[in-house]
């Protein structure tokens, strides 16, 4: 997993409440397990319209947006089905962080197993920063995971929380196999250790 401490980005609007996980990516792009190529499909029925056209009002079909590594959004983002393939999808178009008031749970933590940081800020800072948004032709934020901070080029600073394991997991780049990895000297020692006390529980291992 990719490691990250600073992000100097674009910033995208995505000026919607309870955002589902079928919104983000559509249940015809699950038929994949890879973590690449689902950028094609992310928020698929917002961004074409019912004839095929491109959605012009659509952040994703607008320049100013292009190459925008973090998504600014509303309450409730993430919410549905526990579809890893939504954060997924968001990592492979280039977003490396979400701003929200708040975000459903279980996408909230799969964000942090895929390497994306979910930001919590108060309502009143998400407008401002939709304001922004909408003022300028481009607006670039710069979020300081070490800092637990959002500064924009206006000399604006907003503070977040974050829980100091994953933000620990976060900055080293370490999802959960990486953890189990740090203890593999230990697991093959009882994994030995396990196979000389009970040989036959791994008798079926070696055929």
């Amino acid at each position: 997993m990719e490691a990250f401490k600073t992000l100097t980005g674009g910033v995208a609007p995505l000026d919607r409440v309870n955002v589902d996980t079928d919104q983000i990516i559509p249940k015809q792009y699950l038929k994949t397990i890879q973590r690449t190529g689902l950028r094609e499909g992310l928020f698929a029925d917002w961004r074409v319209l019912s004839d095929g056209s491109p959605n012009r009002d659509f952040f994703m079909n607008q320049p100013r947006y292009k190459g925008a590594t973090v998504l600014l959004t509303r309450d409730n983002f993430g919410c549905g089905s526990s579809r890893e393939h939504a954060p997924w999808a968001l990592l492979d178009y280039g977003i490396r962080s979400l701003v929200a008031p708040s975000f459903a749970d279980i996408f909230f933590n799969n964000c942090f197993q895929n390497g994306i940081l979910p930001v919590v800020l108060r309502q009143e800072e998400i407008q401002q920063l939709f304001d922004l948004v909408h003022s300028q032709e481009r607006l670039e934020v710069t979020i300081d995971l070490v800092g637990q901070t959002v500064r924009t080029p206006q000399g604006r600073t907003m503070t977040f929380s974050i829980d100091p394991f994953r933000k620990n997991c976060l900055i080293e780049g370490l999802d959960s196999i990486d953890l189990t990895l740090q203890h593999e000297s230990s697991i093959a020692a009882y994994e030995a250790q396990r196979t000389k006390e009970a040989p036959w529980l791994f008798q079926d291992l070696k055929r």
